[in-house]
């Protein structure tokens, strides 16, 4: 069965990571996403990882998704892409602000020709203000959000990088959300709007539900943010690592049941969850010192058996034949037409009704240039000189 998003129509501008992960999961849950794309291709293309021609980035971002090749630089291009925008649902760029309208394909341009249709614009620091022109990357963002001190622990400490793109990535959910929303809207008022987001915000916003404490009370603000704990709720074992995460009573007792230690029940540090809230180093620094004298495996059974929240540390080939993981289903095989047999997971959420589906794998580039064109009412001859004029691209055959 399509998924929720079958009968609508995505035009997709957007390059690197965060805009395509946005139709990515609009593609997954069942939405036509036509990818235009320049005659040099998404840059994503082109990156390390790579077989048949295709990159592991590109390959994981651009799934459910058709490819035309339209040089907006010419008159040609930008008017055949006008005439697909003219029954679309949404179009979403990620230019830098401003390029959009330089180029022809601003909100006005776009809803002269289609008044009802969302329109989206991604940006890495904003629309206005200082950083607003400037060149994003992911890392620039964890920057200027404060999300790397939130990783380095405190103030004090170096800051660090998490270390994958979450701002890009959070990006992209949060777009594919107001996305639907907006249609939803537009679903019951008929009226189309401009939805605009930036990484800056994403991850401020992100940050805020459980890291900025500090700075909620207006008049009592943090004038500098201390370590949490000097370590994390990371421990070593004899032959690995495994997280245990203790916070209620009953926890810590079940804790100190399966470690054999109902001596630190009696330890008035840790007698209550404020006190060991107020004592956490030395609770953690217990808790480590414990856990060093046994297996992972050992301490997941006796911790299990006490019904104390603890898993594994997996690595990335671990996690993907983890019981668990196998058992929900996350990670699927397909075969890709180029690229070969390829693993990649689903669209995270199910839908028990209208179940999102892989329709099929991600384009070469211009590969459905032909036939989205053909589709709106361009004639073989129409298509031949857009063609001959570089207008237009189609991939070649084999």
């Amino acid at each position: 069965m399509p998924g929720p998003l079958d009968g609508f129509k995505v035009i997709d501008l957007t390059s690197m990571i965060s805009g395509p992960m946005s139709t990515l999961i609009l593609g997954d849950q069942g939405a036509d996403v036509i990818k235009v794309e320049a005659p040099q291709g998404d840059h994503a293309r082109h990156v390390a990882t790579r077989r048949g021609g295709f990159s592991a980035s590109f390959l994981n971002n651009n799934r459910n998704k058709r490819s035309i090749v339209l040089n907006l630089k010419s008159q040609q291009g930008l008017a055949a892409l006008k005439r697909l925008l003219a029954d679309a649902d949404v179009i979403v760029q990620n230019f830098r602000p401003g390029v959009a309208e330089r180029i022809g394909v601003g909100e006005e341009a776009v809803r002269a020709v289609n008044p009802q249709i969302i329109y989206v614009s991604i940006s890495g620091f904003g629309f206005e203000g200082p950083y607003a022109q400037k060149p994003v990357f992911d890392p620039l963002i964890q920057a200027v959000s404060g999300l790397t001190t939130v990783q380095g622990g405190s103030d004090e400490q170096r800051p660090r990088l998490v270390r994958t793109i979450l701002p890009d990535k959070l990006t992209g959910i949060q777009a594919s959300q107001a996305i639907t929303a907006a249609l939803l809207s537009r679903e019951r008022t008929g009226i189309g709007q401009h939805v605009r987001l930036s990484m800056i915000d994403t991850v401020v916003a992100f940050l805020w539900s459980s890291d900025m404490g500090g700075h909620t009370f207006v008049g009592q603000e943090s004038s500098t943010e201390r370590a949490q704990s000097f370590i994390d709720l990371i421990y070593e074992t004899t032959d690995g690592y495994v997280s245990v995460a203790v916070m209620q009573n009953k926890e810590w007792e079940g804790f100190a049941r399966a470690a054999e230690r109902l001596d630190i029940l009696d330890d008035e540090r840790f007698k209550t969850a404020e006190g060991r809230e107020m004592n956490k180093d030395a609770r953690l620094q217990l808790i480590q010192e414990i856990l060093k004298q046994k297996s992972t495996a050992d301490w997941l059974e006796l911790l299990e058996g006490q019904d104390v929240p603890c898993a594994p540390v997996l690595t990335r080939r671990e996690m993907i034949n983890h019981p668990q993981i196998e058992a929900n289903g996350i990670v699927v095989e397909t075969d890709h037409p180029v690229a070969g047999r390829l693993r990649h997971t689903r669209t995270p959420a199910q839908f028990s009704v209208t179940g999102a589906e892989h329709r099929h794998g991600a384009p070469l580039l211009g590969g459905q240039t032909r036939e989205i064109l053909a589709e709106h009412g361009f004639t073989s001859e129409e298509i031949a000189e857009l063609e001959a004029g570089g207008a237009a691209r189609q991939a070649k055959a084999g």
